[in-house]
């Protein structure tokens, strides 16, 4: 075993982070409010303040939770395509779908904004705006990939993303009969501003099957926004490094090296993409689709693990309190535009 090991460092990292998965599997059999995915986040983040944990995380267990967080995220991005079909959404009508696209874009822009504002280190500003706007902690990963973003940048959005997923379970069917909303607008309420997948699951069943559905439809729709804006990231950065080589050609002093640049559609998006045509054209079998629904949650689990792993509670808490008001302001926000889309339609 321990040839394996030193032959495949990566090996211990993973087997950590598929225990933990089934962990958070059962913690969400247990507690069914609890969605798969926040739960293994979270048991990340705990583990993460942990000092003897925290000296594996950095130290043995890194190479396996780096190959979890990045590729595993990807391929299950990939899976979640399986998820969509067009032809799904299409019914919603053309006025719904333009008000999710512009309550993405709106989100987006605006959280991005107030993270500028706010002064944000590095890719902080882009990452929570990608995660609070399209699809939570699975978006960050897929976006931090893209621009290639080191793993403490995406630690506190990860963490600010899962807060306040979580605390939307329990705020938002609070004021479900205040706000005058029957169960299909409420569904719908749901699906426009909760983060996650699985936090909508667990907020929107509340109000019964057909606000479950309407619910996952919207949320869907959101998830499909992801790979346009994580293309045009990618495109930004590409176009970011090509200015910065070309100044560093043009300086006779520096020594041009070949740098690596992200690709202008990223691999992993191209597969989601065909994963989201596959789906909506080609009549798949449902064991097919229930198969790569459990692998691409498992992998989804297994990666935000790993992502979770990274965030440093005393950090945050003594430092990253510019960020905390920069998500709650988000959460707030998009709850405000998610009510209005709802009145709209």
């Amino acid at each position: 075993m321990a040839n394996l090991v030193n032959r495949f460092p990566w090996i211990a990292g993973v087997v950590i982070s598929a225990a933990a998965a089934l962990l958070a599997w059962g913690i969400h059999v247990l507690i069914p409010a609890i969605p798969l995915l926040t739960a293994a986040v979270a048991l990340g983040i705990v583990v993460a303040q942990i000092p003897p944990a925290r000296r594996e995380i950095v130290g043995s267990l890194a190479p396996g939770l780096s190959v979890a967080s990045k590729r595993f995220m990807r391929l299950g991005i990939v899976l979640l395509g399986l998820k969509l079909s067009l032809i799904d959404i299409a019914r919603l009508g053309w006025l719904t779908i333009l008000l999710v696209v512009a309550l993405v874009l709106l989100t987006f822009v605006g959280t991005y904004w107030l993270g500028r504002l706010a002064k944000l280190p590095h890719h902080e500003p882009l990452l929570i705006a990608t995660g609070f706007s399209i699809c939570g902690a699975s978006a960050i990963g897929a976006m931090s990939g893209a621009v290639k973003a080191k793993d403490s940048d995406a630690a506190t959005p990860v963490a600010l993303v899962t807060l306040c997923g979580t605390l939307a379970i329990a705020v938002l069917p609070i004021f479900w009969h205040p706000l005058g909303f029957t169960a299909d607008q409420f569904g719908h309420w749901v699906g426009a501003s909760v983060h996650d997948v699985g936090q909508v699951v667990a907020t929107a069943q509340l109000a019964g099957t057909s606000s479950l559905a309407i619910a996952v439809v919207i949320k869907l729709t959101r998830v499909l926004m992801l790979a346009p804006m994580v293309s045009i990231a990618s495109l930004a950065v590409r176009q970011r490094d090509l200015r910065a080589s070309s100044n560093v050609e043009a300086d006779p002093a520096v020594e041009a090296k070949p740098a690596r640049r992200p690709p202008i559609v990223p691999l992993f998006v191209a597969g989601f993409l065909l994963a989201v045509a596959i789906r909506s054209f080609v009549p798949l079998p449902e064991a097919v689709v229930s198969i790569a629904d459990i692998v691409q949650t498992a992998l989804l689990a297994m990666a935000l693990f790993g992502l979770g792993t990274g965030v440093r509670v005393k950090e945050l808490v003594s430092t990253g309190w510019r960020s905390l008001l920069v998500g709650l302001a988000s959460w707030a926000f998009i709850a405000v535009l998610a009510y209005f889309a709802v009145v709209l339609t």
